[in-house]
């Protein structure tokens, strides 16, 4: 729909930013910290951009308060953070770990001085290791009960104070580059593996939200899924039916159980055919179906583009983690989709299609389908960001980037779609995974690299002022 004046952003909107513990915090091993996943896979050579680590990453531990100050400077309305697992329990269950507990207390009293809405994650990538060398992590059904156990002992610490709650981040992320691609712990590559760990992270999700009901009556909790559109390259019906495919394997799969318990049987089925399928045991529907959301969290930057793949066709290609632009190859699965590009889009460093029209797209699929609220819970562009003279850093191509895309949220608000809030990623820059510091997100320059010293200064980029006027407007003024 064209239209010729849009809805305004509701009053109570979220505007805010996002971080994930392992890519801020640093003191990875003070106060009690168990070693998590991350904490060992970076050590193994050739894994992440020059051997970077989150030892330190920018250090949010010991300047929470100095990044707190900032975000209020700014006008955030919220912000999202994950807790480290292995800060509230360095072994992944059994005693607590205080000093870690009191670290979030700290950061969300801080939030709320500062009017700032918190939104927490509980699970952000950083599985404490102890996890996966005594059951294999996510490869175990055991993992279902210490990872309820601990939703319950945030539930309970600081429920009364957060309302906002995300309990999954990327899922299908998370599993498919641990399990499917390697390019994360445990840098495992087996796909039917991959399937079952999954199931157990759905139940985990389904159990944790069940139990969050009891404790955070009050509050409102959803996964949040990175949401990749799927668009057919041609009207051709092959092309039309592998971008269905692919849109079923790749998203319904993960939030058809989200909403409804149950897997979508297109998808099913053909991995029953494969031998793929996970093993269902018996009441696990009934648990998945316990997991409702009260929003499907939507981690947006990209479309993906798709046409028919034969039985002989493409399987694993390569993925840009160089930002060497023009390096990434299709990927797909034989017999059901292939990747490729799309002619009609602009596209980053790191060959990611932009496109705000997409996530409009992707708002109304959600909306159609679920029924559900949508928090948008990260959406941002990674790029080589410069400090000229002055401590400036003109990120005017930022700027563009999450204009068009709150225009796209305005639009499909316009269409009828429930948007909670808009958490842009990042709010300072942040230790990507795999890039290193090289591929910056934020609103706040960090002076942090892969070699020698650094001080760590926030520098505030044009963006940043960009956005305050943005939020004091509520997004009238974009």
């Amino acid at each position: 729909m064209l239209h010729s004046k849009l809805k305004p952003f509701p009053k109570d909107f979220l505007w805010g930013s996002a971080s994930a513990a392992y890519q801020i915090e640093g003191a990875w091993n003070e106060d009690g910290k168990g070693i998590s996943n991350w904490d060992k896979f970076v050590r193994i050579p050739g894994k992440t951009f020059k051997g970077s680590n989150g030892d330190v990453a920018v250090d949010h531990y010991h300047r929470m308060k100095e990044d707190v100050a900032l975000m209020a400077e700014l006008g955030m309305k919220s912000y999202r953070f994950s807790v480290a697992w292995a800060r509230i329990f360095p072994t992944g269950k059994g005693i607590v770990n205080e000093k870690g507990l009191q670290f979030y207390d700290d950061l969300i009293n801080e939030l709320k001085k500062h009017n700032i809405e918190p939104i927490l994650t509980i699970y952000h990538w950083d599985l404490p290791q102890s996890l996966q060398d005594e059951y294999g992590g996510w490869e175990s059904r055991k993992i279902v009960e210490d990872f309820k156990n601990y939703a319950i002992t945030l539930f309970k610490r600081y429920g009364d104070r957060v309302k906002y709650w995300v309990s999954l981040n990327e899922q299908n992320i998370f599993t498919s580059f641990g399990y499917k691609t390697a390019l994360h712990p445990p840098g495992v590559s087996d796909e039917k593996l991959f399937y079952q760990v999954n199931h157990h992270a759905n139940l985990a999700n389904a159990v944790a939200i069940a139990e969050f009901r009891k404790y955070v009556p009050d509050g409102k909790i959803g996964p949040s899924f990175a949401y990749s559109p799927a668009y057919s390259v041609s009207s051709k019906p092959e092309d039309i039916l592998a971008a269905e495919n692919a849109e079923d394997i790749q998203n319904n799969w993960w939030m058809d159980i989200y909403a409804w318990g149950t897997y979508p049987k297109a998808a099913f089925t053909y991995l029953e055919e494969k031998g793929l399928a996970p093993v269902i045991e018996e009441g696990d529907y009934e648990i998945l179906a316990q997991g409702k959301p009260d929003f499907m969290g939507v981690n947006y930057y990209k479309t993906t583009t798709y046409e028919k793949n034969p039985l002989d066709g493409v399987k694993e290609g390569v993925f840009n983690t160089t930002g060497q632009k023009g390096t990434t190859q299709s990927t797909g699965i034989p017999g059901v989709f292939k990747t490729t590009a799309n002619e009609h889009l602009e596209t980053t460093n790191w060959d990611w299609d932009i496109d705000p029209t997409g996530l409009r797209i992707g708002l109304r699929r959600i909306t159609s389908r679920y029924g559900l609220p949508v928090l948008i819970s990260e959406n941002g562009l990674g790029e080589y960001d410069k400090v000229e003279e002055g401590d400036v850093v003109n990120d005017d191509y930022r700027i563009d980037y999450l204009r068009t895309h709150l225009q796209a949220i305005q639009e499909s608000i316009t269409d009828g779609v429930e948007v909670l809030g808009y958490c842009s990623w990042s709010f300072t820059d942040v230790l990507s995974w795999l890039n290193g510091f090289q591929k910056r997100y934020g609103f706040v320059y960090v002076n942090q690299h892969e070699e020698g010293e650094h001080d760590l200064r926030r520098i505030k980029k044009k963006s940043f002022y960009w956005y305050k006027e943005v939020i004091k407007t509520n997004g009238a003024k974009l």
